[in-house]
């Protein structure tokens, strides 16, 4: 059948008005990531919890059963240690690495089919903190892409310093975003760049300057910056359509904030997690859910409409780890426990005691939540409400601390193994 010419007109409208930024993102990622024409929804994964930046995957047919042994289409050794996530973008997977006792952070390619590293780059030498807490690294931020160029951020020399790559490796440029030197406690940096139209968002908490700032993706150059409460917290910003706008959210210091993304200006803020999270926040519909583990624990659920309402809380806490929504239920995986809980009224669903602290965010895809523990084992759980239903318990590895990219029907994680007291990464690829 074919299309009338209105049809036509209107499909050229839309793509054009997605090439101006002039729709929310959330309605251009209908037709794949709108803004960025050179990614692909079903096999790229951009930034930090993938395209939908939510952890939700689209029609990929993951393996359930998989581990060093099974459903394993290559394994590759990755230089130096970092708990990011890998990305993926045209064919390549891209992760960041540091070598701790040269003080050198690099960039790493991958050639996705054969998982052949193709090039490593170094980005910064020197300057690393002299403190970190134990289950952090000096290469914890995801690199975010824009489907040409590659966006890190790394914390040495008492800043924060943001460079961006060509997907060859080559430097198109490096800035300094600002200070970052935490006094009180010496855990390092986490938050991942993010990235919204033509900018790139960094975010930088501590007992100090603390801020966010938005710089040009072309050039580098400070768009915008908001000072942010002298306090540590690690949480990555995400941006959500939520509320009929897109909305930059983040939690931390007692508060789950909402910015305006193109400006960086304050839209609401309301009680509730923590005063330190780690978690990105995520959302279903106008509801906002986060949660944060120090020096309280809690979970908490907003509307985020500006009326600052919050619908509920309790005081659970996924403190490192982001949690996932799907068909109006929450998932968190606790150290030790799996809840589920309706997003509605915050009604306990069910409960599952699962042996193992968890640092490593989940996915989910076809209905079923893949989350690994700290001891490198992946459970592959049913995002069914009714009751608990664990479909696999995959060992994938003696550490697993980032979480898990996918590209077509490709799991890609990045694990740990210790033998005779070596530790060594890799960068895994399964399949059916």
């Amino acid at each position: 059948m074919s299309l009338s010419f209105a049809r036509i007109a209107a499909f050229c409208s839309l793509n054009m008005l997605i090439a101006y930024h002039q729709i929310p993102l959330a309605i251009a990622q209908e037709r794949g990531i709108g803004d960025f024409p050179k990614l692909s929804e079903s096999s790229d994964w951009p930034w930090w919890r993938g395209p939908s930046r939510n952890g939700q995957v689209a029609a990929a047919q993951l393996p359930i059963e998989f581990g060093q042994e099974k459903n394993l289409l290559w394994k590759s050794l990755v230089p130096g240690r970092g708990h990011s996530s890998p990305i993926v973008v045209g064919g390549r997977v891209f992760l960041t690495t540091a070598d701790k006792a040269s003080q050198i952070q690099s960039v790493v390619a991958f050639d996705l089919v054969s998982g052949k590293q193709l090039w490593i780059e170094q980005i910064n030498q020197g300057g690393f903190p002299e403190h970190n807490h134990r289950n952090n690294t000096e290469a914890t931020p995801t690199i975010a892409s824009d489907g040409e160029r590659l966006f890190t951020v790394f914390f040495n020399h008492k800043t924060t310093q943001a460079t961006a790559l060509g997907l060859d490796g080559k430097q198109l440029w490096q800035k300094t975003v600002g200070p970052f030197n935490p006094k009180r406690f010496e855990y390092g940096y986490a938050p991942s760049p993010l990235i919204y139209q033509g900018l790139v968002i960094v975010a930088a908490e501590h007992d100090g300057e603390s801020y966010l700032v938005a710089l040009d993706r072309q050039t580098g150059t400070p768009t915008w910056k908001t000072e942010r409460p002298a306090s540590i917290s690690f949480s990555s910003p995400v941006v959500a359509h939520v509320a009929g706008k897109d909305q930059l959210l983040i939690s931390g210091m007692d508060q789950v904030w909402s910015y305006n993304p193109a400006s960086g200006k304050l839209n609401w803020s309301a009680p509730g997690t923590a005063t330190a999270t780690c978690g990105t926040a995520v959302w279903e519909k106008d509801i906002v859910l986060a949660s944060g583990g120090f020096p309280k624990n809690e979970t908490v659920a907003i509307r985020a409409d500006g009326s600052k309402r919050v619908l509920w809380k309790n005081n659970k806490n996924c403190y490192e780890q982001s949690m996932i929504v799907h068909d109006g239920h929450l998932y968190a995986l606790t150290d030790g426990i799996f809840f589920c809980w309706r997003i509605t009224d915050g009604k306990e669903m069910w409960l599952k005691r699962l042996p193992g602290a968890v640092s490593a965010s989940p996915i989910l895809s076809a209905g079923k939540i893949y989350w690994a523990n700290e001891g490198g084992t992946m459970y592959v759980v049913a995002a069914n409400p009714s009751r608990f239903e664990l479909l696999a318990e995959n060992k994938i590895g003696d550490e697993a601390f980032a979480s898990p990219a996918v590209s077509g029907n490709r799991l890609l994680l990045r694990v740990a193994s210790n033998q005779d007291g070596n530790r060594q990464e890799w960068l895994c690829c399964f399949g059916n």
